[in-house]
């Protein structure tokens, strides 16, 4: 689909959605123009732009046209870590652009769930140099199959840079790029004006008609709508949908209206008008348009199936009841969330993210049952210090925390009042506010139990307190399967540290360091290993390896390798013949697994070398003048694949004051970077790095990995100096 070359957009008439006054800030204005001249650019229906706020790793919704705010209120906040389009753009600085519904469930199933329309997304980042502002988001017709074209990304990322470069002028001059509060409801182009005939036409109809435009707002009304509802021309023009007919925003129907908007497709669906049965049931049909939507009215039996609400019939869309019911949306992208969560404190990241914006919550504590006692597991909003008082407290303690896990009954508070009185002497951290003890209990055994706290007082909705209940038991589900998970990974990781050598040998003329990290993402131990060998005939092995996979069974074929490889190594084998045979110890073990290795024997009085590798990366030589090179030993395939490999050998020579780095390839592989981009880099770090003290260069040299976060992969090095005796 290619869309119209962009034209200038003047300054629009813009409010915002909380108080419906003007707001002409500069900051604001440019939104608008970007967002709305990116519509245009792409033949767009919808879009607008997410900047970032005050609160670090949250983007807020600034600006939005093409559809009514209230239907799009779940998606106002965005957390950028969170598989979303607009999080990915924003994170990685990438376009994301889904041409259909297919695609985006494909790589983002959390915004399929609670938008199962079919159109199209378009992200697009707004970076002006290293500078971030936020995500350019285009809505439009999906088109199956066909992938977004070349001129429309041009168009998009031109407005996109433009937008960037006001943001950037703003910046300098000193107005504030970051947002706060609710978004800014931007007017779309008015449409043309139809013939006057065609107005007399439709007025002869005895079907009720009203044309709708962009933000849900009334403009055509033919006579036959006036007597269906009572109301006349100049009282429902001009007016929002449901502001003008209250029963028409019953929170069961925005699904409808959703879909409508977002999909290009007509909508029916039966409705009662009335706020109380009996009230009169009508059929609604919706018939979409690029500058707004047609909405006719008609009689029609009741229907065999009513929807209900999860919020109270008579509230308006945009009402408090109503705001609670679209959030409600949230709850399903709390659970597909959670089957990505993998430790316990991932879980309760998630929960923080998702449920506590979806219900208004500010505080959050998740308590973990061990041997009959509650350990504070999580905390977020609550006064420093305060909860650990309450930390391991026995299950025969009268406290609501333990009586809710206990029971199996879930404890809502509308007021702190409510809970003083419930549980006379307890310790509250506020005065005014509202509180929720959650059970934790999965398939019946009892994991912990969850608190939401909010700031002001508040009623719980039988529905509300429903979902939550039920939200309690999946939450449980993943804590338990993240302890198992925790545990498994503890047991790993001792596995591990008893494997890999606590010292290393102290050799003349020679010294080695070596560093071992597990990845972060997943908190998964791998298979990567060291080691330093004296041989007993005056020379020093020097052994790097990496199994394949993660966890208990790759710590374990680990132990075994390099249990092999030191037997090898101390009976006087010779380079080939070590990796021979643990190559064919490990075909012999057969785990399922295969495992890289590099094999350095050295003479620490001459300094020679004599080296074998398996599939492993290549070492790098630091030589006394600074010079870093990568090596080009001769290798073989992974050990564990072929029975008949032959491992070559490579002869060389370090002289005195070289540094032989060797490195598994958790250390200079990174997701989205070629692995050759990061042995250059390390290559680079090496080269500036000072050769002594040994232990400053391999602590420098994991510097970047260790404060990393999201390292996928877990990482070995060793390090050898060749301090003197040769010449």
């Amino acid at each position: 689909m290619q869309g119209p070359p962009p034209r200038a957009h003047p300054d629009c008439v813009i409010a915002r959605a909380d108080s419906g006054g003007p707001a002409p800030d500069a900051t604001t204005q440019a939104l608008a123009r970007g967002a709305v001249s990116a519509v245009e650019a792409v033949g767009g229906f919808a879009g607008g732009v997410y900047l970032r706020s005050r609160t670090e790793g949250l983007l807020l919704l600034a600006v939005f046209t093409g559809v009514p705010l209230p239907l799009y209120r779940p998606w106002w906040r965005m957390q950028v870590n969170r598989p979303y389009p607009v999080g990915e753009a924003y994170r990685s600085g990438q376009a994301v652009h889904l041409p259909d519904a297919e695609s985006a469930m494909s790589r983002f199933p959390q915004l399929m769930a609670g938008l199962p329309f079919p159109f199209a997304s378009l992200c697009e980042p707004v970076t002006a140099g290293t500078e971030r502002f936020g995500v350019l988001l285009v809505l439009r017709a999906a088109t199956p199959g066909v992938p977004v074209g070349a001129a429309d990304r041009e168009r998009l990322r031109e407005a996109a840079d433009r937008l960037a470069q006001e943001l950037a002028a703003l910046t300098a001059a000193g107005a504030p790029v970051a947002w706060e509060g609710d978004p800014v409801d931007v007017p779309a182009p008015p449409p043309q004006a139809g013939a006057e005939g065609a107005r007399e036409a439709v007025d002869r109809l005895s079907l009720a008609v009203l044309s709708l435009d962009r933000r849900g707002r009334i403009g055509f009304v033919n006579r036959a709508a006036e007597e269906l509802l009572g109301l006349g021309g100049p009282q429902l023009r001009g007016r929002v949908l449901w502001e003008a007919l209250p029963w028409l925003g019953n929170p069961a129907y925005d699904d409808h209206f959703r879909a409508v908007f977002m999909s290009g497709e007509p909508v029916r669906f039966p409705a009662r008008r009335g706020r109380h049965p009996p009230g009169e049931w009508l059929s609604v049909d919706l018939y979409p348009a690029p500058d707004g939507v047609t909405l006719t009215i008609g009689g029609t039996e009741k229907p065999s199936y009513a929807p209900t609400p999860m919020a109270q019939p008579s509230a308006g869309l945009g009402s408090p009841a109503a705001d609670r019911a679209s959030a409600l949306y949230r709850p399903v992208a709390l659970a597909i969330a959670l089957t990505e969560a993998v430790t316990a404190r991932q879980v309760s990241a998630v929960v923080t993210e998702e449920l506590l914006p979806a219900f208004g919550g500010r505080q959050l504590a998740i308590y973990l049952l061990d041997e009959r006692h509650l350990h504070l597991a999580w905390e977020t909003g609550f006064p420093t210090g305060f909860l650990d008082r309450f930390d391991g407290v026995a299950l025969d303690v009268r406290l609501p925390g333990v009586e809710t896990l206990t029971t199996g009954r879930p404890l809502f508070f509308e007021s702190m009042e409510h809970l003083a009185a419930a549980y006379p002497g307890i310790p509250l951290d506020a005065d005014v506010g509202a509180r929720a003890f959650l059970p934790l209990i999965a398939s019946g055994r009892p994991v912990g139990s969850c608190i939401l706290g909010f700031d002001s007082p508040r009623g719980f909705s039988p529905e509300e307190r429903t979902v939550l209940t039920a939200l309690a038991g999946l939450i449980a589900q993943a804590l338990a399967r993240a302890r198992r998970y925790d545990s498994e990974a503890a047991l790993a990781r001792g596995l591990q540290s008893a494997l890999l050598p606590h010292r290393l040998p102290v050799v003349e003329n020679v010294d080695t360091v070596g560093r071992y990290l597990p990845g972060t993402l997943g908190m998964d131990v791998g298979g990567d290993w060291y080691d330093v060998i004296e041989t007993g005939r005056g020379l020093l092995a020097l052994v790097i390896g990496d199994v394949q996979g993660h966890g208990v069974a790759a710590a374990a074929t680990m132990g075994q390798l390099r249990s092999a490889v030191r037997a090898f190594a101390l009976s006087g084998s010779t380079p080939e013949q070590v990796m021979r045979g643990t190559n064919q110890l490990l075909i012999d073990l057969d785990p399922g697994q295969f495992a890289s290795c590099c094999y350095v024997l050295l003479d620490p009085a001459s300094g020679s070398v004599r080296a074998v590798r398996a599939g492993h990366p290549q070492p790098l030589l630091r030589h006394p003048d600074g010079r870093t090179e990568v090596l080009d030993l001769a290798g073989g395939v992974v050990l564990g694949i072929d029975p008949d490999a032959s491992y070559p050998v490579t002869q060389l020579r370090l002289e005195a004051g070289s540094v032989l780095a060797l490195y598994t390839d958790g250390l200079v592989e990174m997701p989205g970077m070629d692995i050759d981009v990061g042995v250059e880099q390390l290559r680079t770090a090496l080269a500036a790095a000072r050769p002594t003290p040994l232990t400053e260069t391999a602590d420098r040299l994991i510097s970047e990995a260790v404060s990393s976060v999201d390292r996928p992969d877990d990482i070995a090095l060793l390090l050898a100096s060749c301090t003197g005796g040769n010449p």
